[in-house]
């Protein structure tokens, strides 16, 4: 993991523990020493189970803030693409209030519209949800949680449709959300995220593909920690269907395809 410098298994274990007394992620280790980082509470798991084999789900599943880690098959924390998820939704499903620990393996995988309502990611594995939904009338909700420690991205949006990201806290990431770059089957997407707070070190809350019409909102963004404004808030590509690596193609806020304004964003 490039932007964090903290091995991984001690980051485990400060954030568990942190969460296990119930202190805010508010005060964090960093270069040694205690310093503000993020605002969101993280809660404490409800008890732990170890998750061998990818669980379907569908209808609604609410876990009672139990903590799910991979094992077996799904035991690993790496950027394998070929990796199992711990939850796969079908479409429709809503889960709420569950923890993913470590190994976190590829996370959750939503196969049309879902709803995940608090969930929190302790250590994100591959990604911490990826949306695959095929239709343009697919909606994927995220609602409260947070996640950190995501080497590369958080959200992983594969599919089509419209992901709705709110009330959700974010730190050491690379991107929050990533519109897919080099998928074999491309779509347009559309991204809103509201009242998000990312704490530094990220590289970018956004990238979406300005060739394929993709779009971003972005409104009530608080970046913390960050006084160099090193988070991108909106990072346009020229995606491709090849699985060349996408380029760039400019961060400014265009009102088209980066839709925010100066006071969108406030920085701590």
């Amino acid at each position: 993991m490039t932007s964090v410098t903290r091995p991984r298994a001690a980051r485990r274990a400060l954030t568990g523990g942190l969460a296990a007394v119930g202190l805010s992620v508010a005060m964090i280790m960093t270069d040694g020493a205690l310093s503000p980082a993020s605002a969101a509470t993280w809660p404490s798991a409800n008890g732990s189970q170890a998750v061998t084999a990818t669980i379907s789900v569908s209808g609604t599943k609410d876990y009672g803030m139990k903590r799910l880690y991979g094992s077996g098959d799904l035991g690993t924390d790496g950027q394998s693409e070929d990796q199992g998820p711990i939850l796969e939704l079908a479409a429709g499903a809503v889960v709420k209030n569950v923890i993913i620990g470590s190994p976190a393996a590829d996370g959750i995988h939503c196969l049309g519209s879902c709803t995940l309502q608090n969930v929190w990611w302790e250590d994100v594995g591959e990604d911490a949800a990826t949306f695959l939904g095929s239709s343009s009338s697919n909606v994927y909700t995220v609602s409260g949680g947070g996640a950190k420690e995501a080497s590369d991205k958080v959200f992983q949006f594969n599919g089509a449709g419209t992901l709705n990201v709110s009330n959700f806290a974010v730190q050491n990431f690379g991107k929050l959300v990533r519109s897919c770059g080099n998928c074999s089957k491309q779509y347009k997407r559309t991204i809103n995220l509201n009242t998000i707070e990312a704490t530094y070190k990220g590289s970018a809350l956004v990238g979406i593909n300005t060739n394929y019409g993709d779009s971003a909102t972005l409104k009530n963004i608080t970046i913390v920690d960050d006084s160099s404004k090193k988070i991108v808030p909106c990072q346009k590509y020229i995606g491709n269907n090849t699985g060349a690596e996408p380029t760039k193609n400019g961060t400014d806020a265009d009102g088209t395809y980066c839709k925010y304004s100066s006071s969108d964003i406030t920085y701590k």
